[in-house]
């Protein structure tokens, strides 16, 4: 990845999305595989989205509030990545150990984000 995509975080989650659907599309179709992929598609999309809705907030309040849900959703994909690695769910361990990586990086530069977004919402008061 080069420096200029590190820091588009749209463009970042877009494609984190795509390598959420890549690794659904490779689960195993058994029971436990659909019910991991069904959540897996939700909530690894689900930051690309709410991402775009947090650059309409109506608030600095409503753009932390997007934001935090935002880190539930990745919080989320990470525990089912984990979850498909360790039962194993897939023969494409590659692809979860990337996602695993990606998902983790997401989350620290959010927490960072709400924690900055915070702390010049107190400045501003």
């Amino acid at each position: 990845m080069n420096e200029d995509k590190k820091y588009d975080l749209e463009e970042r989650l877009i494609e984190f999305a795509g390598l959420v659907i890549e690794i659904t599309e490779n689960l195993y179709t058994t029971r436990a595989g659909n019910h991991i992929t069904g959540q897996l598609v939700g909530s690894g999309t689900a930051p690309a989205l709410i991402y775009g809705e947090a650059q309409s907030a109506e608030s600095r309040n409503d753009f932390i509030h997007k934001l935090k849900i935002l880190l539930k959703e990745l919080r989320e994909t990470l525990i089912a990545m984990k979850i498909i690695k360790n039962v194993p769910l897939t023969k494409k361990f590659d692809l979860a150990d990337k996602g695993i990586i990606e998902c983790n990086e997401l989350i620290a530069i959010f927490v960072k984000s709400i924690e900055t977004a915070r702390k010049n919402n107190e400045k501003r008061k």
